[in-house]
Parts: structure tokens; C-alpha cells; sequence
């Protein structure tokens, strides 16, 4: 028994070493514990920070400038983040109030922004869609209208008038949009209809007028002007009984017409040109002047060949042949 003693004792030594032992590693582990949770509040905190800094920056966005649908989503998350981070780590009692009150302070904001733009939105798109409902009235009570060439003019005002007007909406100015082209769609087509129509009662009046164009042209080239002024005159006063013709072929046969009567009034005044006194006068005047320098200028080009220079005999000759060829035009002028 005294030996079971003596064992116990030192047993008792080592029980007391291994208590000591588990002390310290309880100790350095409760200290382990304690920075971990030290860690995990600085990183909570450090993400509510976040978290209240980017809803701050959201709501002090220039509310003209700030894109609301995405911005509005994203304090939604932010929301959520918070509700996340709140359930996981509980901050100090004072830290979370004066965290918590800058989140909310600008949530707050942003939705108040938020709100008065739209209401603003609303208002503005309001007056667009009134401005474009008038143009639309206008252009429904056009739209049957038979005046074909005042109306267009009509519509053509409205068509400006509504591109001065914002857009609105999307949707509902889509909407307004496709009234407004139905309104005038029913007068275009209508006016189509009235010109196709008219069109064909005209293409017989366009086969006379091409007649015409026959003998107007077969009156050129022009030989004898009062003749031709004279059969010229009566063509046009048949154009005239002819009447209109198809929309699409009033430019090129009035412009045809207009070419031969164009051609015949030139060759009267070229002739008018040609027997003008007092030019003919200038112009005997002037050719004198040249026939007496013609002599010179031969007895230059006779010099220069009995020289044998023939640069001199090159120039000698272009020049009479330019002084030879401006008589020749006084000449004519002259008759």
C-alpha cells in the first residue's frame, strides 16, 4: 500500500505538469478566438462601410446625369447586403446606429430623387403626348379633305410641327406616331387614287402634245426665222387647248417645248447680232486696221525665209496665220 501511495504522488506531479500544460494551450487558444472575432468585426465593419459608402455616392449622383433603373437596383442589393452582414456579425451597439443612420439617410434621398424625377418624367411626357394629340386631331380632320395641293402644304406643317415636339415615352409615342401617319395616309392615298385617276384622262392629251413635239422639232434647224416664229406660235396655241398631262411626264415635254422655242429665238438674235450697224462698223473699222498689218507681217515672213532662221520663219508664220483667221471672222461679222 505504501507503494501504491508513492505512485499516486507521482502521478499527481506529472497530472499537475499536464494541467498546467492544457492551461496555456486553453489560454492561447482563447486568445486565438478572441482575434479571430476581433478580425471578423474589423472585416464586418470594413463591409458596412462599403456597403453606406457606395449607397451615399449613389444618392449624390446628379439626379439630370444618374441612370435610375440600374442605380435602383443596385441600392436594392446593397439593401440586401446590409440585412446579410447584420444577421452574420452584430457590430457595437453605437457603431451599427450611426452606420445603420447613414444607409438609411441615403436611401432616403435617393428615393425622394428618385420620386420627384419621375413625377417630373410624368408631367413632361404628359404635356408631349397633349402636344401630340392635338397634331393628330388636326390631322385626322385632313384627312378627307379633296384640296389636294393646300392640304399636302397642311400636312407638311404638321409633319414639321410634330419634329419640333420631344420624344416622350417610348411606347406611347409610338403609338401617337403611328395614329398621326394613319391620319395622313388616308388623305396620301386618297390623293393617289385622285391622281391615278386624273392621270389617265390626261395620257390622251399626252399623245397630242408628243404630236406637237414633232412638228416643233421639224422646225429646226432654223432657215427662215418669221417662218418658223410664225409656225411656232400656232403649235403653242394648240399646246395650250391640249391641256395637262401626267404628273411624271410634265417636266421633260414642257422642257422639250421650251428648248425649240429656246433654239428659235437664238437664231433671231444671232442674225440680230450679226446685222447690228454700229458692230459692223467696229468691226470694218478693226479689220482695216488688220489688212494694212497683214502686209507687214508678210514682208516679216519673206525676211525670215530669205534669212533661213527658222524660228523667225515659225513665228513669222503664226503670227499671219492669227492675224489671217481674226480678218477672215471681221470679215463675216462684217456681211
Amino acid at each position: 500500500s505504501q507503494i501504491g501511495v508513492r505512485n499516486m504522488v507521482g502521478d499527481y506531479s506529472g497530472l499537475q505538469k499536464r494541467l498546467v500544460s492544457l492551461a496555456e494551450q486553453i489560454a492561447e487558444l482563447g486568445e486565438k478566438q478572441q482575434q479571430a472575432r476581433t478580425e471578423n468585426r474589423e472585416r464586418a465593419l470594413a463591409v458596412r462601410e462599403e456597403i453606406v459608402a457606395e449607397a451615399e455616392q449613389i444618392a449624390g449622383q446628379d439626379p439630370d446625369q444618374i441612370h435610375w433603373k440600374n442605380s435602383h437596383a443596385r441600392m436594392n442589393e446593397l439593401f440586401e447586403a446590409w440585412k446579410k452582414a447584420q444577421r452574420e456579425i452584430h457590430l457595437a451597439k453605437s457603431v451599427e446606429d450611426e452606420l445603420w443612420k447613414r444607409f438609411r439617410a441615403a436611401r432616403t434621398t435617393f428615393d425622394r430623387n428618385r420620386r420627384a424625377h419621375f413625377s417630373q418624367l410624368d408631367d413632361r411626357n404628359a404635356r408631349i403626348k397633349r402636344a401630340k394629340e392635338e397634331l393628330i386631331a388636326r390631322a385626322e380632320e385632313l384627312s378627307t379633305s379633296t384640296d389636294w395641293s393646300e392640304t399636302s402644304r397642311a400636312y407638311g406643317e404638321l409633319m414639321r410641327a410634330w419634329k419640333q415636339v420631344p420624344r416622350g415615352h417610348r411606347r406611347e409615342d409610338d403609338k401617337l406616331w403611328a395614329r398621326f401617319r394613319a391620319a395622313q395616309d388616308v388623305f396620301f392615298n386618297a390623293r393617289h387614287e385622285a391622281e391615278a385617276a386624273q392621270d389617265a384622262v390626261y395620257a390622251e392629251n399626252l399623245k397630242v402634245k408628243e404630236a406637237l413635239l414633232e412638228e416643233a422639232r421639224a422646225l429646226l434647224p432654223v432657215e427662215d426665222i418669221e417662218a418658223a416664229k410664225a409656225a411656232f406660235e400656232k403649235i403653242l396655241d394648240r399646246w395650250d387647248a391640249a391641256g395637262r398631262v401626267p404628273r411624271n411626264d410634265l417636266r421633260r415635254i414642257d422642257g422639250e417645248l421650251r428648248r425649240i422655242q429656246d433654239e428659235i429665238n437664238g437664231a433671231e438674235e444671232a442674225k440680230w447680232k450679226r446685222n447690228d450697224p454700229a458692230k459692223a462698223a467696229r468691226a470694218n473699222s478693226l479689220l482695216a486696221q488688220i489688212e494694212d498689218s497683214l502686209a507687214e507681217l508678210e514682208a516679216e515672213l519673206a525676211a525670215a525665209e530669205k534669212g533661213g532662221d527658222s524660228k523667225k520663219i515659225a513665228k513669222a508664220k503664226e503670227a499671219l496665220e492669227a492675224r489671217r483667221a481674226w480678218a477672215a471672222t471681221l470679215q463675216g461679222f462684217g456681211n
